[in-house]
C-alpha cells in the first residue's frame, strides 16, 4: 500500500511540474522567433485528485495495483541522466579505453570543473542532438575537445568548445573576422559540428567510431588507414587502424566518459548535477549592439554576458552580424523587451569625427577601435575616399576598453602578463619574422612562445605585433626590458658594450653564446636585452 502512496504522489508532482519553458534552440520553421519557446515534454495522465491527502486516501482503499509510469529521458530531473538513458555505443574492455576511464575516475575534480563550464550550454546541445536523432555520446565530445572552455585554443589552431580549425569552420559556415569568431559561438558551432559529424558518419557508412576519429585527425587520414588495412587483409574497425597517437586516445576518451555515465551508480555519482531544463535563450538584436549596453539592459554582469557570447572579439557584435546573444532566460526577456522599442542608434554609442588632412578610414577606425567597414556602413560610404573637413559618425564603446575583459585584446593582455620566467622581453615583429625564428633567436621553446602570446605555433605574424618572451635568467631587471641588435664598432669590447647598456659581460656571453676571450669583429651583431629605464646615456 505504501508503494501505491508513493506512486500517486509522484504522479501528482509530475503533473504540477508540467508547463512551458524557454529553449535556446529552434527548428528551421521557427527561424524568425526571437526568444524561442517549446512546450515541455508531456507527462503521464494526471491523477484526478487535487491534493496529496486525497491521493493517499484513495491509495489506502484501493485494491488495484497501479501500472508503473516510466519517465522519458526528457523528464529526468538531471540532464546527465537524460543523456545516460540514451547512450548506445559499446565500450570494450581494451587497455586504451580502460586507461582513459581510470584517469577520469582518479581525477574527480576535473569532471566537477567541466560540469560547471558545461552547465549553461549542455541542455542546448543535448536538445539539438536529440532533434537530429544522433547518438547522445556526442554531447560528451566537448569534454574531450576543450573541457567545455569556450575560449580554448589549441596548438593546432583549433578554437572553441568543438575545436574547429579555420578551414573546416569556414567550410561549415562559421565566419572568422576581426569582430567575430564563429568557432567560439557555442550556438553556431554546435550546429556546424553536428553537420560535420553527420557528414563524416555518412562518409564512413554509418561507423561512428570512424567518424569520430576523422573529426579529430581528418577523414583523409582515416580513409587511408582503412584502405591500407584492407590491402593487408587486416580488420578495418577503429581499434585495428594505424592512426596518430592523439587519435588513438581520442575515441577511447569519449567512450570512457560514456561508460562512466552509463554506470552512473558505480562511477559517476560525484558528477555535478545539471538541471534538465533550458538555461539560455537566444535574443536577436536588429543591428550592431554594444555588449556593455546589452549587459546593462539585461541586468547582467558584462563578463558573464561575454562568457556566454565568447565569439565576439571586441566590445560589440559584428556590424554586419550576427547580432545574436545567448542570455539566461530571465535576463533575455528584459533585453528583448527593450529591443522591441529601441532604435538602432541606441544599441551603440556614437561620436562625430571631423576628418583631418591625411586621415584615412583605416586610421580613424584604429583610433576608435572599430573597422573601416563599420564606419562605411554607418555613413553610407561605398568607397574609401574621404575628404578633410568631412564629418563621420563613428560607433564607439560605452565603457573603457579594458572593462571588456573578455575581448580579444584584454584576454591577450592577461595572457601575456602571466609570469612564465625570470623576466619578460617584448619583441616587436618585423617583416619576415616567424615564431620559429623568434624562438631560436631567444633560445626558448616554440610551443611555449606561442602559448605565452595566445597563439598556435603555425599562426602567421604581422609586422608591428608585440610578443612577450619569458627568459629564465636569474635576475629580473626592475625597469622595462627591450631586445635590440647591436652592431659592433671598431674599438668595441665586451666591457665597453656592457658599460654602455648597463648589462653584465656574463649576460652578453650567455645571450650570444660567445666567450670573452674571443675578439669582437667590427660589424658583428650582438643580441642584447636592455633595461631602457637604466641606460647609460654617456658613450
Amino acid at each position: 500500500m505504501m508503494y501505491m502512496k508513493k506512486w500517486i504522489a509522484l504522479a501528482i508532482s509530475s503533473t504540477l511540474a508540467t508547463g512551458c519553458s524557454l529553449t535556446p534552440w529552434q527548428s528551421d520553421s521557427a527561424a524568425n522567433e526571437t526568444i524561442q519557446t517549446v512546450p515541455a515534454e508531456p507527462v503521464a495522465e494526471p491523477v484526478e485528485t487535487n491534493t496529496l491527502l486525497e491521493a493517499e486516501a484513495i491509495a489506502e482503499h484501493s485494491e488495484v495495483e497501479p501500472a508503473v509510469i516510466e519517465l522519458t529521458p526528457q523528464q529526468e530531473a538531471d540532464l546527465w541522466q537524460r543523456i545516460r538513458r540514451q547512450l548506445t555505443m559499446e565500450a570494450p574492455e581494451l587497455p586504451r579505453l580502460v586507461s582513459q576511464r581510470n584517469w577520469y575516475l582518479n581525477n574527480p575534480y576535473y569532471m566537477e570543473r567541466v560540469a560547471k563550464r558545461a552547465q549553461p550550454f549542455m541542455y542546448m546541445i543535448v536538445d539539438e542532438i536529440e532533434r537530429r536523432g544522433m547518438p547522445l555520446e556526442l554531447a560528451l565530445l566537448p569534454i574531450v575537445e576543450s573541457a567545455f572552455d569556450p575560449f580554448a585554443y589549441s596548438h593546432g589552431r583549433a578554437a572553441g568548445v568543438w575545436q574547429f580549425i579555420p578551414g573546416t569552420a569556414r567550410h561549415y559556415g562559421l565566419e572568422i573576422n576581426w569582430w567575430y569568431d564563429g568557432r567560439r559561438d557555442v550556438y553556431a558551432a554546435t550546429h556546424a559540428a553536428l553537420d560535420y559529424l553527420d557528414a563524416l558518419q555518412k562518409r564512413f557508412d554509418g561507423d561512428w567510431l570512424h567518424a569520430l576519429a576523422a573529426y579529430n585527425s581528418g577523414e583523409g587520414r582515416v580513409a587511408g588507414s582503412i584502405r591500407r588495412n584492407k590491402r593487408a587483409g587486416k580488420p578495418t574497425d577503429f581499434w585495428s587502424l594505424d592512426l596518430p597517437r592523439e587519435t588513438r586516445a581520442y575515441v577511447p576518451k569519449l567512450l570512457a566518459l560514456a561508460d562512466i555515465l552509463k554506470n552512473y551508480d558505480d562511477y559517476a555519482k560525484h558528477w555535478l548535477p545539471i538541471d534538465n531544463k533550458p538555461y539560455l535563450a537566444v535574443v536577436e538584436a536588429h543591428s550592431q549592439i554594444d555588449l556593455a549596453k546589452a549587459a546593462e539592459i539585461a541586468e547582467l554582469d558584462l563578463d558573464t554576458l561575454h562568457h556566454y557570447n565568447s565569439a565576439y572579439n571586441r566590445w560589440a557584435t559584428d556590424p554586419v552580424g550576427p547580432h545574436r546573444l545567448l542570455l539566461p532566460i530571465e535576463n533575455a526577456s528584459k533585453l528583448q523587451t527593450w529591443l522591441a522599442t529601441a532604435d538602432s542608434k541606441e544599441l551603440v554609442q556614437w561620436t562625430r569625427h571631423q576628418v583631418k588632412s591625411g586621415e584615412s578610414l583605416l586610421v580613424i577606425a584604429k583610433q576608435y577601435h572599430t573597422t573601416a567597414k563599420a564606419i562605411q556602413q554607418a555613413n553610407n560610404i561605398s568607397g574609401h575616399i574621404i575628404r578633410a573637413g568631412d564629418h563621420l559618425l563613428v560607433p564607439v564603446a560605452t565603457r573603457d576598453l579594458d572593462e571588456y575583459s573578455l575581448s580579444a585584446e584584454q584576454r591577450l593582455v592577461s595572457k601575456q602578463s602571466q609570469s612564465r620566467g625570470a623576466y619578460k622581453v617584448e619583441h616587436e615583429v618585423v617583416s619576415g619574422d616567424t615564431l620559429w625564428d623568434i624562438s631560436r633567436e631567444y633560445n626558448v621553446n616554440l610551443r611555449s612562445l606561442a602559448s605565452w602570446n595566445g597563439m598556435a605555433p603555425t599562426d602567421p605574424l604581422r609586422p608591428g605585433k608585440k610578443l612577450v618572451v619569458w627568459l629564465p635568467h636569474s635576475e629580473k631587471p626592475a625597469g622595462v626590458v627591450r631586445s635590440l641588435n647591436y652592431k659592433v664598432r671598431s674599438g668595441d669590447s665586451l666591457a665597453r658594450i656592457a658599460s654602455r647598456f648597463n648589462v653584465s659581460i656574463t649576460d652578453i656571453e650567455k645571450w650570444n653564446q660567445i666567450n670573452r676571450n674571443n675578439y669582437l669583429q667590427p660589424g658583428q651583431q650582438l643580441k642584447l636585452y636592455v633595461d631602457v629605464t637604466r641606460l647609460n646615456t654617456q658613450s
